[in-house]
């Protein structure tokens, strides 16, 4: 079944690709790549939504009618879908995370769509929060459907570990759980994340394939992050270890609230990611080990953290996290 459908699909380089979720931080940098690499976009928006910088953007609400009818007045060659849920909070995580790559999964196979690249996570590897279900539940179906499908499962990325960037450069000590090496992870950089995507577009390796991949090791620590940080501030090293437990003690806590509090059932859902990203190294998982395995971790592109945070430093810019803060 797989090299019936690699073999139905021909190059797309240069044809037109219908981009979703091009206002975000990798949707905005997949717009960039697939501009410099020749390609033609339509991007899909909501109304009111920023647009600065992206050509080609489209009103639309999402429906299924308007994609369908997208794909088919634009005659696209590929989706690319970089649709992800910002807070992970369950009835976001379904909504975004499935029925709505779901819905524009549809409208592409009924378009006669031949080929669709999706940005997921590596942590559905290991799943037990609401989101990382909701895009496993999404997977399954673009694996069964009629369509060339890539799925990319990054490691982490260089804004979710720049959370303590301005904690530190204002002197304060940089906070690890536990001793600070409990996970690891290999880094990817919006552009290097969107160069892999654009990749997948007309590679045949890629097709048909669950791809995870970090960028250039070797694997970071919280330890190791932390020590980066403050080489590029040029601050002294300060630490402070916090007991892992004690998410788990505030997601308890607010579960018990949750019974009376929609707030509170998603703030609890929110201390369980946080427990989860504290506990839970990106990287890619051997089941038959049961451990992760940072050697068999694909890399990709050139780009690593300690650049991202020397820029940062020279930039004496606040960086905009947004969905990707963490403390």
């Amino acid at each position: 079944m797989q090299s019936d459908k690699a073999s139905s699909v021909s190059s797309a380089r240069g044809g037109k690709v219908l981009l979703c979720g091009a206002t975000g931080t990798i949707g905005r940098a997949a717009y960039k790549a697939l501009h410099q690499s020749g390609y033609k976009i339509v991007a899909p928006v909501r109304p009111g939504s920023d647009v600065s910088g992206l050509d080609g953007t489209v009103p639309c609400t999402f429906s299924q009618d308007e994609l369908s009818a997208l794909l088919k007045a634009h005659k696209c060659d590929a989706v690319m879908s970089c649709l992800t849920s910002r807070t992970g909070v369950p009835d976001d995580a379904w909504h975004v995370d499935h029925a709505l790559n779901s819905r524009l999964l549809t409208a592409a196979v009924n378009a006669g769509v031949p080929r669709f690249v999706h940005l997921s996570a590596i942590c559905v590897q290991k799943p037990r929060l609401a989101f990382q279900f909701a895009k496993l539940a999404f997977e399954a179906e673009l694996q069964q459907a009629s369509i060339t499908w890539s799925i990319v499962r990054p490691t982490a990325f260089f804004k979710s570990l720049s959370g303590q960037f301005n904690r530190v450069r204002s002197g304060k000590p940089f906070l690890v759980f536990g001793n600070g090496q409990m996970t690891a992870c290999k880094p990817i950089s919006d552009a290097d994340l969107a160069r892999f995507l654009v990749r997948c577009l007309d590679a045949p390796e890629c097709q048909n394939k669950i791809l995870p991949v970090g960028g250039p090791g070797p694997a970071i620590t919280p330890l190791n992050q932390g020590t980066m940080l403050f080489e590029a501030l040029d601050h002294p090293p300060k630490f402070r270890h916090v007991p892992i437990a004690m998410l788990s003690v505030i997601a308890s806590g607010l579960s018990v609230c949750g019974r009376l509090s929609e707030s509170a059932r998603e703030k609890a859902e929110l201390a369980r990611i946080g427990h989860y990203y504290a506990s839970e190294s990106m990287l890619l998982w051997d089941d038959r080990v049961k451990a992760y395995d940072a050697a068999s971790t694909p890399e990709f592109g050139s780009d690593t953290l300690a650049d991202h945070y020397r820029q940062l430093a020279a930039s004496n810019v606040p960086d905009d996290r947004g969905a990707h803060a963490v403390f």
